[in-house]
């Protein structure tokens, strides 16, 4: 047994790299999720630390839930936010230990996987998206795209009038039949509205209709995924295993998408693709931006046997990421990427980027 001995995390706004020592030199780097990444490492630092500082750095999965259940008067997304700083570095620790990727020390085995380029923006016209996903198939090979439908939590009210309408059949057009087509609503409908949308987009052949209706209300996603073929996706935003639990139980959706750095990190992810996979459904995770969390979920696919077709893969520039790595390790070749086979994560931050983020110490 090696004890956790200290807890770093360098932070900006948007992203929190955590690192990860032990007694015997070893160390590993995870990362809270993205956005207010200052909040998550407070909660880090202030809740998280006690139970971490002086344990076994090979019992990942078991601290990650000792940490949930002994906050359990703080439930939700902050305390699940830093656990997944921990979990993440814990499992680089551990693959530089054993000389193996995470994705090896998950069961899987380094390889190429396919992604579908996913679109962030609503305020895009129909034609520009169209425009500029049809130039990233011929430039990239990319054979998926996912695209925004709604507005958030919308309540039934799109971006402007007819853009969802608009936007699905001109997509479609642009990119060809041969091309998977997924849309994200983001919470945007009530049911009958959801069901109405779904027809359409079921005459247009989409692979999947992400989060039609607001994310807690499971019995309206439920109704929706009851009503149409094409298939329903959710679970990006939920934190509770208990959630999923229900969520896969009463068949709110087809196809199970936890975020890895919202949930708590890869042990708690891994126990959702599970339960997918007892149920039958497949896992895609959610993977919104170039942070680490698309990185651990090329680790992690790579070792489903119920993963998803194609990997979430953002085609949007984002400058609070630049100069974050070494080397890029997204690159993509032929509409895939590849799941690196160094041990650990098999990246390396940048001494440069962490020595301008704010930095924070946790140690016996």
């Amino acid at each position: 047994m090696s004890k956790i001995k200290s807890i770093e995390t360098f932070i900006s706004q948007s992203v929190g790299i955590v690192r990860v020592r032990t007694e015997d030199g070893l160390e590993g780097y995870g990362q809270v999720a993205s956005y207010h990444s200052d909040l998550s490492a407070k909660v880090l630092h202030r809740q998280i630390a006690p139970y971490v500082l002086g344990a076994d750095s090979d019992d990942i999965a078991s601290l990650a839930e000792r940490i949930v259940i002994g906050e359990h008067k703080f439930p939700g997304s902050y305390i699940c936010r830093a656990v997944g700083g921990v979990d993440t570095a814990l499992w680089d620790l551990r693959g530089k230990r054993e000389g193996k990727s995470v994705c090896e020390l998950l069961g899987g085995k380094p390889r190429r996987l396919s992604v579908y380029g996913s679109s962030m923006s609503r305020n895009i016209k129909p034609e520009d998206e169209a425009d500029r996903l049809v130039r990233l198939q011929d430039k990239y090979g990319i054979r998926a795209f996912k695209i925004r439908i709604a507005d958030n939590f919308g309540n039934d009210v799109d971006r402007w009038p007819g853009r969802t309408e608009a936007i699905v059949p001109t997509v479609r057009k642009a990119i060809g039949d041969d091309t998977i087509l997924l849309v994200d609503a983001n919470s945007g409908y009530t049911p009958k509205r959801a069901i109405e949308v779904g027809r359409m987009l079921e005459q247009y052949n989409v692979g999947h209709f992400e989060e039609p209706c607001p994310y807690p209300e499971l019995e309206w996603t439920a109704e929706v995924a009851a009503a149409l073929t094409v298939p329903v996706s959710g679970g990006e935003q939920d934190c509770d295993l208990a959630q999923f639990r229900r969520m896969i139980q009463m068949k709110a959706v087809d196809i199970v998408q936890p975020d890895i750095c919202y949930l708590g990190g890869i042990s708690r992810a891994l126990s959702v693709a599970r339960m997918a996979e007892e149920a039958g459904l497949p896992c895609t995770p959610h993977a919104a931006n170039h942070s680490m969390v698309t990185l651990f979920t090329m680790h992690l696919l790579g070792a489903l046997p119920n993963g998803g077709p194609f990997m979430e893969y953002s085609i949007e520039e984002t400058k609070w990421l630049n100069g974050l790595y070494t080397s890029d390790p997204f690159a993509i070749r032929d509409g895939e990427v590849s799941i690196p086979d160094e041990p650990g994560w098999g990246v390396t931050i940048h001494p440069d980027w962490l020595d301008k983020a704010e930095y924070t110490l946790s140690s016996l």
